[in-house]
C-alpha cells in the first residue's frame, strides 16, 4: 500500500511540474511574440518615418521650428501626429519602450524640445482647446527617452535635451531630400 502511495505522489508531483513549466515555456514564447511583433511594428513604423511623405512634412516642421521668428504657425503636424501615435502605441504597451527609444529617441526629443521652446505650443493649444490631452502621448514618450537617455548616460539629474543638441538633430533634418536614404544615425 506504501509503493502506491508513492507512486501516486510521485504522478502528482510530476503533473504539476510539467503542467507549471508548460505554462512558464508558454508565457515565455508570449512574450518573445510580442518582442518580435513589436519589432516588426517598429520596423513597419521606420518604413513609414522614411517615406517621401513623412520625410516632406519632417523638413517642413524642422524649419518652421529652427526660425528665430516663426512667423504664422504651419498647419502641417503630422510629425506630431506620428509621434503621438507611437507614444500610444508604446505606453499601451504595444511597443517595447526601449525599442522605440533607440529607433526613434534623438528624433521625439529634438522635435519635442523645439515644440517646447521659446513658445510652449503644447500648451499654448492645450488651452486654446481647453483640452489638456492634445499632444499627452507624445509628451509621455518624450519623457521616456528623456529617461531613458539619463539613465544610458548613468547620471541621475533631471533628464533635460540641450536647446542646442535639438537645433543640431532639426537642422540635419530641415535639409532632408523628400527621395533619398535615410540620414546616418
Amino acid at each position: 500500500m506504501a509503493s502506491i502511495d508513492y507512486t501516486t505522489w510521485a504522478a502528482l508531483v510530476g503533473t504539476w511540474v510539467l503542467v507549471v513549466g508548460t505554462l512558464a515555456f508558454a508565457y515565455w514564447q508570449l512574450r518573445q511574440n510580442q518582442r518580435l511583433h513589436s519589432a516588426s511594428t517598429l520596423l513597419d513604423l521606420r518604413e513609414r518615418f522614411y517615406g517621401p511623405r513623412m520625410r516632406e512634412a519632417r523638413r517642413e516642421l524642422a524649419t518652421w521650428l529652427l526660425r528665430t521668428d516663426r512667423g504664422e504657425e504651419i498647419e502641417n503636424w503630422e510629425v506630431g501626429v506620428f509621434f503621438e501615435l507611437l507614444g500610444n502605441l508604446t505606453r499601451s504597451g504595444v511597443l517595447d519602450s526601449r525599442m522605440v527609444w533607440k529607433a526613434f529617441g534623438s528624433w521625439v526629443t529634438a522635435y519635442y524640445t523645439l515644440i517646447r521652446a521659446p513658445t510652449d505650443y503644447f500648451e499654448k493649444w492645450r488651452t486654446e482647446a481647453n483640452d489638456p490631452l492634445i499632444f499627452a502621448d507624445f509628451e509621455w514618450l518624450a519623457r521616456k527617452c528623456l529617461e531613458f537617455d539619463r539613465g544610458a548616460a548613468g547620471t541621475s539629474t533631471a533628464p533635460r535635451v540641450d536647446l542646442y543638441d535639438a537645433r543640431y538633430v532639426l537642422d540635419s533634418e530641415s535639409h532632408l531630400g523628400v527621395h533619398g536614404p535615410p540620414p546616418a544615425e
